[in-house]
């Protein structure tokens, strides 16, 4: 005898996950710009479709909206007077004594993608782990007269994050405007939570999009950016969570290398700016008035811009520039990353400069530590290796988890982002971009340091891999647009 409620059921049930596989169908068709990322999940809806469907919905839905922030126009006044306008249009980098065709080209390229100004006038100094960095953040701190905001991804409640805790509460106390966001994802890293031991010392602190919200679609999009402002003038960024994995004179469990910068001048405003309009999206507090903003006075002589980028307006905003800075390359291009899977668009660009007799030097780590990832880069390094382009790796320990670019001797770009998926396209980042011969080959020198404790992988060598360790890359290569 047929159970003709249960028949119902079934019926309505189909028709439900149907209806939610069409939708999320026509949503990939109309929305996801990478093919292969789009082919994938329209087989993974049609093959599965309640499971492709319910899994789009959660971590394919990549842009999110954002409250429209006038902070990019507070220039035009405050309490204290108007902010400098202590800018550069891209044809003034002509001015500067030795600079090439290609600066003004590529200053103009990424003035049009971040409709931000250059700035004239910073001091950008290079701080090398959490040894150097975390020190001079921490004197920072305790040395703040009117506010301090921080920024970060990972914030452990661990010796090195206990300190700024520390630093942070007492600031607090003295009467200082604090205000410290963290990505909620990244919160979770330790325990207890550093978010909750804030929060217990009244220091006022917030977590970027949570992964339980009304905002569950937008949960795989993750702050993955590194600001700190004291007073509005003196800033930090680069690549560095706060963790004591970076400071190596306390021999950590798990080392890891990277870089951070104490930055002054005008280019402050951007990264202000930044955090500004994270921290309005994610609490509704707007940070205006004289202990936010300062008028901000040349210190040094190197031209600077604040390059944002996240699944949001800014999408792909990075992409430009990373594909304009190697297509204004004449002599070099020189990258070090943690993580390496770029689209094949910017494979095309870096073995094309290679094919043209350009250095291409990339360094990225012996061993990383995220296995999958590690993987897929095994999958798809062949495809730089087989032009020409240069891939080093460094030692095992520490984990190099730098970030870093430099084309020739002019251009520097540094801050968060990563040669993958995941920087460019689901991460919010952010990256300054440095026209200075002098800071240039600082990090040139850098790079070619870490190419010295490093050992060259070749084509030869890497073809040479058994064929189960191929099939393993090659497979993880397939989930590179998830990674």
């Amino acid at each position: 005898m047929i159970d003709w409620v249960a028949l119902h059921l079934v019926l309505a049930g189909t028709g439900v996950v149907a209806v939610f596989a069409v939708v999320a169908g026509v949503h990939v068709l109309l929305f996801k710009d990478e093919v292969r990322a789009a082919i994938g999940w329209v087989g993974l809806i049609l093959l599965v479709p309640l499971f492709g469907s319910v899994l789009y919905y959660l971590i394919g839905i990549n842009r999110i909206r954002r409250r429209a922030v006038a902070l990019r126009r507070q220039n035009e006044g405050n309490a204290d007077g108007p902010l400098p306008a202590a800018g550069l249009v891209p044809g003034d980098i002509a001015a500067i004594p030795g600079a090439t065709d290609q600066a003004v080209e590529l200053a103009h390229l990424v003035g049009n993608v971040t409709s931000r100004p250059l700035l004239d006038g910073n001091l950008v100094q290079l701080l090398v782990n959490g040894d150097e960095a975390y020190p001079a953040m921490l004197e920072a701190i305790r040395g703040a007269k009117e506010s301090i905001v921080l920024l970060t991804y990972i914030f452990d409640s661990d010796s090195a994050g206990r300190q700024f805790l520390e630093a942070l509460t007492d600031a607090t106390r003295r009467g200082i405007e604090v205000r410290v966001l963290i990505d909620s994802v990244g919160s979770r890293y330790s325990h207890p939570r550093i978010s909750r031991l804030l929060k217990r010392n009244g220091v006022p602190v917030a977590l970027f999009l949570p992964t339980f919200s009304t905002r569950l679609p937008s949960f795989n999009l993750r702050n993955h950016r590194k600001v700190m402002v004291v007073d509005g003038r003196i800033g930090f960024t680069g690549g560095m969570n706060i963790r004591e994995d970076f400071v190596l004179d306390e021999k950590p469990k798990h080392p890891g290398m990277d870089l951070h910068f104490r930055i002054e001048g005008p280019v402050v405003q951007h990264l202000r700016e930044t955090f500004a309009e994270d921290w309005e999206f994610t609490t509704g507090e707007s940070l205006d008035g004289a202990r936010w903003l300062r008028k901000l006075s040349p210190v040094g002589r190197t031209i600077a811009r604040g390059i944002v980028d996240g699944p949001d307006a800014d999408l792909d905003v990075l992409n430009f520039t990373l594909m304009g800075a190697i297509s204004c390359a004449t002599r070099s291009v020189k990258i070090i990353t943690p993580y390496f899977l770029p689209d094949q668009a910017l494979v095309y660009a870096l073995n094309t400069a290679a094919l043209g007799g350009l250095d291409v030097d990339i360094v990225l780590p012996e061993k990383g530590n995220l296995k999958l990832v590690n993987w897929a880069m095994g999958g798809q390094i062949d495809q730089v290796l087989e032009h020409g382009c240069r891939i080093w790796l460094s030692p095992k320990k520490p984990f190099d988890h730098t970030k870093l670019m430099v084309v020739d001797d002019y251009w520097v770009l540094l801050g968060s982002i990563n040669w993958d998926p995941r920087s460019l396209r689901l991460n919010f980042e952010f990256n300054v971009e440095c026209y200075d011969r002098e800071l240039a080959e600082q990090m040139g020198g850098l790079v070619r340091e870490r190419i010295a404790k490093a050992r060259r992988l070749t084509a030869e060598e890497h073809r040479k891999r058994k064929l189960p360790v191929r099939l393993r890359d090659g497979a993880a290569r397939l989930l590179t647009p998830y990674l």
